[in-house]
């Protein structure tokens, strides 16, 4: 008879006895399975991914994507000499992307991908600024001042104007505008602009600027001043919904004033985090002072990302999911992710203390349902039911609106793959839950939204 030997046990060796070090390196090291087991409990403490209704990002993978992840774990994508599969792959990704988006080259066009929509952001904000200082040179005009107009955007792009020393022009919101339109750009651009940016799909309101009616404005300012002013289309989100949910909406190459975009593959892409994608709509478009040649390990190659090594499995699984999906099955993806949303969204106003703020109506924006807090008398805040919410791992953003209407204060859930009307059905029993909870033991003291903002921002 075997007997029970406590050290055979993770739990039951010396090592479980110590901490894991946090500022230096321990001169022996612990076993592997060991310290696997106890940074797997340190992990327990994060959120639970797949009810973070917050993010925009992929928290959902198939198993063939995984296993994709696996075998790709070693390849370095930026070498495409050792690697020319793997390159292939990007550049099938690339000219799929630009078909579907409606680039006239499609075939014959250029683009790369990227850790995400920042560095692709980035990279269309460079080509801008690259075509504006060229035509500036030529016409013997300074060059030293360029602007970019954009609507409420996504940190990235704040980080774009400081980075690269471009004034950034952000239209504010108002009541009745929630973002960039063709009514108040005019006021906004000037020979210095080097492009205007809608976002097709706003981080803070889920809707789709309208890129058609911006570059119709623009047109009409070409033609009464001469100056050309191109669209880089921030399309993060929307880049991988409206193509399959609503192809009529006009806002990709088929307008010739839009010559790039950007889309985040992790996100409605439905890839792995880390992989985003951008598209030239000619290759003249790309400026050749942004492309370096590089000789690395046996190639010389064109590289014009911001970023250099990078893992391929993201890469391959964007690749993947094109092909395994089709658009067919993108369309019934984005589709259910709509049903699911409205659905919360009918559900949540008949409790009776709600207004929805955006609806997931596919014709105006993302799979995404919001509302306000229209029950003047209610004994909580829309942070308090945030909170409340966290208790059962639903992670829901609560958060006023930017300046100018501050005093709005939204509760906004993104849907995502692998969210199902099951699901749905979850996370409203919960917030009927909290209701109760609210209705027995109401918040002595109800936060304001300028109370929360300064606190978030260290009393600032």
């Amino acid at each position: 008879m075997s007997l029970y030997v406590a050290d055979t046990d993770v739990y039951g060796d010396a090592d479980a006895t110590k901490v894991l070090p946090k500022y230096r390196m321990q001169e022996k090291g612990i076993e592997g399975d060991e310290v696997y087991h106890f940074i797997k409990d340190e992990l327990l403490l994060d959120g639970n991914a797949k009810q973070n209704l917050a993010t925009f990002c992929q928290t959902w993978m198939e198993d063939n994507v995984h296993k994709i992840m696996d075998d790709c774990i070693d390849k370095n994508m930026i070498d495409k000499d050792e690697y020319p599969a793997t390159a292939e792959l990007e550049n099938r990704c690339v000219h799929m992307l630009a078909d579907l988006w409606n680039s006239p080259a499609a075939k014959k066009t250029t683009g790369c991908s990227t850790t995400g929509s920042s560095e692709a952001a980035m990279l269309g904000g460079l080509a801008m600024k690259f075509r504006w200082r060229e035509k500036r040179k030529a016409e013997g005009k300074p060059f030293d001042k360029p602007n970019i107009v954009t609507g409420p955007v996504q940190v990235c792009w704040h980080k774009f104007a400081r980075y690269f020393d471009v004034e950034l022009r952000e239209i504010p919101v108002e009541h009745g505008r929630l973002g960039l339109d063709s009514k108040v750009i005019l006021d906004y651009i000037d020979e210095n602009t080097i492009g205007v940016v809608p976002t097709f799909g706003v981080t803070f309101t889920c809707h789709y600027e309208p890129v058609a009616e911006i570059c119709a404005a623009l047109d009409k300012y070409e033609k009464e001043t001469g100056i050309d002013i191109p669209v880089h289309v921030d399309a993060a989100s929307g880049g991988f919904i409206a193509p399959f949910v609503e192809p009529d909406i006009v806002w990709d190459f088929r307008l010739p004033r839009v010559l790039s975009i950007n889309a985040s593959g992790h996100k409605y892409g439905l890839a792995p985090l880390g992989v985003g994608w951008i598209v030239w709509r000619e290759w003249k478009d790309l400026p050749e002072d942004l492309i370096f040649w590089v000789n690395y390990l046996g190639g010389n190659m064109p590289t014009f990302a911001l970023n250099f090594s990078r893992p391929g499995g993201q890469i391959v699984a964007q690749y993947y999911l094109l092909s395994r999906l089709g658009k067919e099955g993108y369309r019934a993806i984005m589709n259910n992710l709509y049903r699911s949303a409205q659905h919360i969204g009918k559900k949540i106003t008949a409790l009776g203390d709600f207004e929805i703020f955006f609806d997931a109506d596919p014709k105006k924006g993302i799979p995404a349902v919001s509302w306000t807090l229209k029950n003047k008398n209610a004994k909580y805040s829309l942070y308090d039911l945030s909170d409340r919410l966290r208790m059962r791992g639903w992670q829901v953003a609560a958060y006023s609106m930017l300046p100018n209407m501050q005093e709005t204060v939204v509760m906004r859930l993104v849907l995502r793959h692998g969210f199902s009307m099951d699901t749905a059905e979850l996370f409203l029993e919960d917030v009927k839950r909290s209701l109760a909870y609210f209705e027995k033991h109401p918040v002595s003291v109800i936060q304001t939204s300028g109370e929360v903002n300064a606190f978030n921002h260290g009393g600032k």
